[in-house]
């Protein structure tokens, strides 16, 4: 009877044993399963902060510019014509101003170019004459100007030469250069290709020809026309 009584306990207490276990177990597996959900949820949150900070670092990126630079009228005039256009063009444009000046302007007996003994008839028959000195070649922030309108009245079919050594002493490369020029009656002609002879640089367009006192509508639709 003692015997079945002991077994009895013994059987219990095997059994107790046996389900202390299984709890153990169901407990440490369920905090593995947390612990896995929880790294899992770590993981996912930080993909996304990594991926945001990505978006964010893109966005700034594309923000970034450095925009197009600024536009420049750079002038000879003579008699006040190609003066007038080219302040025009700048008003339209909001542009700076550049006048080209020789150190010895020309007086009106100089630009008369009817008289074979005035300064620009020599000047015209002897080319050594037309090495014209200025006042400065040299423009403040050359380099941010990217695009740059060069103006001058013509003179026998060609671009008055006080502008020469301007275009000789500068570099233009790239730079968008637009040629203008005033006369009475002459056209453009190849005036600014030989300006582009010249210096050898810059992207240069095909000019135009303006009388004196074109109006601003007028040069308007011609910048307009350039698609610049």
């Amino acid at each position: 009877m003692k015997t079945k009584k002991i077994a009895a306990v013994l059987l219990t207490f095997i059994m107790a044993i046996g389900l202390m276990a299984g709890c153990g177990a169901s407990n440490t597996n369920q905090s593995d399963s947390n612990n896995d959900s929880q790294s899992t949820s770590t993981n996912q949150s930080g993909n996304e902060e990594a991926d945001t900070n990505s978006e964010n670092t893109t966005d700034t990126t594309e923000n970034t510019s450095t925009g197009n630079g600024k536009t420049l009228v750079v002038y000879y005039s003579a008699s006040g014509n190609t003066k007038d256009v080219a302040e025009k063009i700048a008003k339209i444009t909001e542009a700076d101003l550049f006048e080209i000046e020789p150190v010895e302007p020309y007086t009106d007996d100089d630009l008369d170019w009817t008289d074979d003994d005035s300064r620009v008839s020599r000047e015209h028959d002897d080319e050594s004459l037309r090495d014209v000195e200025l006042v400065s070649t040299t423009v403040d922030n050359w380099d941010s100007y990217d695009t740059v309108y060069i103006g001058y009245p013509i003179w026998w079919g060609i671009a008055a030469w006080p502008i020469d050594n301007f275009v000789k002493e500068n570099d233009f490369t790239g730079k968008t250069v637009i040629p203008f020029c005033t006369a009475a009656t002459s056209g453009i002609g190849d005036s600014g290709n030989l300006l582009e002879e010249m210096t050898g640089t810059g992207d240069w367009k095909e000019g135009e020809r303006f009388h004196g006192g074109a109006s601003e509508s007028d040069i308007s639709s011609w910048i307009d026309s350039l698609g610049l």
